[in-house]
């Protein structure tokens, strides 16, 4: 039986796809956000290291404005710059360990540990009600 055009386009693409599906590295992403409500510089510190505790992450001062984030899952290692003000924040690729950094790419898992701490951040910022 000769093989159609159509099925070995077919077969390439099912192929390509399971390839791409087993890819263990991905672009670093940087992630940003928005506070909500209105808070001072201290209190914007106090929610950050709140965000990353609940996630496991070890949050450490560097300075007005500006933190070290560092998470330690079996033997990786993963370590962000946080910088802040009482509007705004962003979490920066700092280093890894074990986690295949190499040109720009890293372990998959790194964007959605980033991901969840940029919404935990925004979450801890949710005025509370009195």
């Amino acid at each position: 039986m000769k093989p159609t055009r159509r099925g070995l386009v077919a077969a390439a693409l099912l192929t390509a796809g399971a390839l791409a599906g087993c890819a263990r590295t991905a672009p670093v992403q940087d992630a940003s956000g928005e506070f909500l409500g209105r808070a001072p510089l201290a209190q914007r510190a106090d929610q950050i290291r709140a965000a990353g505790t609940v996630l496991g992450w070890r949050i450490d001062p560097e300075g007005p404005g500006v933190m070290r984030g560092t998470l330690l899952l079996r033997s990786h290692q993963a370590v962000v710059q946080i910088t802040y003000d009482t509007q705004r924040f962003a979490i920066r690729y700092v280093s890894s360990t074990n986690l295949n950094y190499e040109n720009g790419m890293i372990h998959r898992n790194y964007n959605s540990w980033v991901q969840n701490l940029r919404n935990t951040i925004i979450q801890q910022s949710v005025p509370k009600s009195s």
